[in-house]
């Protein structure tokens, strides 16, 4: 799918954000772009109000089947605002903790979407920013596109739930390996690692992603929501555990049309409609 094969759409509840952008651009498929390019796509205080109601929005939506975020630019995103970050030298700690965890929630809300979520790398992902890659259930990265953890360059303990993300994605050893030593790496490396799903040239990132959304749309929404949540926070938490899911989750879906419709579009021989009943 090329970035301009179907006409965009502004849903209603994307009107007027402030340093995002959010459209339909294909059936199902909905494209979240952070918009500052000039700062590198930073997480401004407006960006990450916008980007608040844009969840919002994307929760209730009820023709989202996939969602995909990108950055405006040649970033994907830099991160928090650091001078937002270090304005109050003199403030305590609870008055620290009740600014940054509302920040965290906020950003960290695309893992409240019940559809799949797909991040584009196109290039840079620091700090937050690869934290909110990390929060989505896929990510396609630019070859040359930096991602990196340097908190404790900057003198800071890791945020948006990056101690979390960063192993569950990668694993513990990779972790360990960004956080305390903040190793970089290239998209390429990351694709290497297990960190993203594929590394490709930038102008073929967005595309990818976009590729990977309208399959995902194309499928039954009953059951891929109800895979996305057996696969949260790393899967089911034993074999019996994924027994018992399995066993509750597969019958809800034998029940819908959709599976009915599944099974004549086999035999006919024709791509399935699914409508989410």
């Amino acid at each position: 799918m090329s970035e301009s094969s179907e006409p965009s759409e502004v849903p209603p509840y994307a009107a007027d954000l402030a340093d995002l952008r959010v459209e339909r651009v294909a059936p199902g498929v909905t494209q979240v772009t952070l918009d500052l390019p000039d700062r590198r796509n930073m997480m401004s205080q407006a960006m990450t109000a916008s980007w608040g109601r844009a969840m919002a929005g994307l929760r209730e939506d009820p023709d989202v089947r996939a969602v995909v975020v990108t950055g405006a630019g040649s970033a994907f995103c830099s991160g928090g605002d650091l001078s937002w970050i270090g304005a109050e030298p003199e403030a305590g700690v609870d008055a620290l903790r009740s600014r940054m965890l509302p920040f965290y929630r906020t950003w960290l809300s695309v893992r409240d979407l019940e559809v799949p979520t797909i991040a584009a790398v196109n290039g840079p992902a620091i700090g937050a920013g690869l934290a909110l890659a990390l929060a989505c259930d896929l990510r396609y990265a630019a070859e040359d596109a930096r991602l990196a953890a340097p908190f404790t360059a900057l003198g800071m303990h890791p945020g948006m739930a990056s101690t979390y993300l960063l192993a569950e994605v990668g694993g513990l050893a990779l972790a360990r390996e960004m956080l305390l030593t903040g190793r970089s790496l290239s998209g390429r490396e990351a694709a290497d690692r297990g960190l993203v799903n594929a590394a490709l040239p930038a102008d073929q990132v967005l595309a990818r992603a976009l590729e990977a959304a309208v399959a995902v749309a194309a499928a039954a929404p009953v059951a891929t929501r109800l895979t996305k949540r057996a696969l949260l926070g790393g899967g089911q938490a034993s074999f019996e555990a994924a027994l018992e899911w399995e066993a509750l989750a597969q019958p809800v879906t034998l029940a819908t049309a959709d599976l009915q419709e599944g099974l004549r579009a086999q035999q006919e021989r024709r791509p399935p409609h699914f409508t989410g009943r």
